[in-house]
């Protein structure tokens, strides 16, 4: 069978490794889904999540064309909505005085009439 990135097919866990599983797709192709391409969020072990035997559904996220490595994901097949997310709380600090654009409006015809006075220098200096 010839894969392709982005098809979706099924396999069975053949290998579990701290850096992820060995998932073989057919009897001649097998794939690697990396420990980060699990499930969304941190993932400690891989054996938390998959066992030896297990037949699962993977995405083909990348294929090396040199090497026919393929890289598979479980996470891409995960519905977002399912992973709660708890971002850290952002401070926002305000600067008294000037905002925006405003002190560049204020400065900007100060450094026009320097740039004109230094164009004057160098054309009397010559």
């Amino acid at each position: 069978m010839e894969y392709k990135i982005g098809m979706v097919t099924k396999g069975e866990v053949t290998g579990i490794q701290p850096y992820g599983a060995f998932v073989s797709l057919d009897e001649e192709t097998q794939g690697l889904i990396h420990i980060s391409e699990c499930k969304h969020g941190y993932v400690k072990e891989v054996g938390d999540l998959l066992k030896v035997g297990d037949q699962i559904t993977v995405m083909i996220i990348d294929i090396d064309e040199y090497t026919k490595k393929i890289s598979l994901s479980l996470r891409a097949l995960e519905d977002p909505q399912t992973f709660v997310y708890y971002p850290k709380k952002k401070r926002h600090y305000t600067k008294k005085g000037k905002i925006g654009f405003q002190s560049i409006r204020e400065t900007l015809p100060k450094w026009i009439k320097q740039a004109k006075e230094d164009e004057k220098n160098q054309i009397n200096s010559r």
